[in-house]
């Protein structure tokens, strides 16, 4: 209490009148500048700034057009195979010879392609339909690969056209030679059944595995084409000495469509 009273009896004194009265120390000038400043840039950053992203997916390297499964018409023993994996071979091309009760009949492509697959051995015993081997679509040597990468639903609409696409490819060290570029050239409209995958792969445990956290939408991209050994262009000068492989897995990162860090609502 008397501390109190010396301190009102000091501001009441005549002596002390004409002193200015400082309202702040030079320190603080400086400190409220500095966050003005700082407030102000991030107000203007939130309003024109954009935060990019990215969207990881497993993805496979394919030709544009696919994969069949090729079927036994004809219940019967497998007798010879006619096809070896790998081997490229035009439509109507025979694949296996099956005897049946009516005699030996020969199983053929339905379209030209390169066979992926070969399930059927000599001396198995197949029925109407079985799965004897699987066909990738491709006419000619030279078609280019694409990527087909399996992108959770809920991204898929983020995607936009043309966006960049970096794969980190099985069959390639990224630590010695980079991830493969491209190019988003379609999303799909509707999510992807493991059947719809498997149909077009040609393969049921790919269709399994890329379904395994949900139906995905499939995104096709177009690989960038270089004069490197590999013929596509990679995130180092030459990327790997040698070609790539169809049906080979891969791990995909397409950047998403740019968004602001504030939503604004307008009444």
């Amino acid at each position: 209490m008397q501390f109190r009273q010396q301190a009102l009896a000091k501001l009441q004194s005549p002596q002390e009148l004409d002193l200015p009265v400082r309202l702040a120390r030079p320190q603080g000038w400086l400190a409220l500048g500095v966050t003005v400043v700082v407030m102000a840039a991030a107000s203007v950053w939130a309003v024109t700034g954009s935060v990019a992203s990215t969207v990881s997916a497993p993805a496979i390297l394919t030709h544009g057009q696919g994969s069949y499964v090729l079927q036994s018409p004809v219940a019967g023993q497998v007798t010879a195979v006619l096809a070896r994996q790998g081997e490229r071979l035009p439509a109507s091309a025979p694949v296996l010879k099956v005897r049946t009760s009516r005699g030996d009949s020969v199983v053929r492509t339905v379209a030209a392609g390169r066979v992926t697959t070969l399930a059927a051995t000599i001396g198995q015993i197949v029925h109407t339909g079985t799965d004897v081997a699987a066909v990738e679509k491709v006419g000619h040597a030279d078609d280019p690969l694409y990527a087909t990468v399996y992108v959770p639903a809920q991204n898929a609409a983020a995607i936009p056209a043309h966006a960049a696409v970096d794969l980190t490819v099985s069959s390639v060290p990224a630590q010695r030679y980079g991830v493969l570029r491209g190019q988003v050239r379609q999303v799909d409209r509707a999510a992807q059944s493991d059947r719809s995958i498997a149909a077009f792969l040609g393969d049921d445990q790919l269709g399994r595995q890329f379904t395994r956290s949900g139906r995905p939408v499939a995104v096709t991209v177009r690989l960038t084409e270089s004069r490197t050994t590999s013929g596509y262009r990679w995130s180092t000068s030459d990327g790997p000495p040698f070609r790539l492989d169809s049906m080979t897995l891969a791990t995909a990162s397409i950047r998403l469509a740019d968004q602001h860090p504030v939503d604004w609502l307008l009444p």
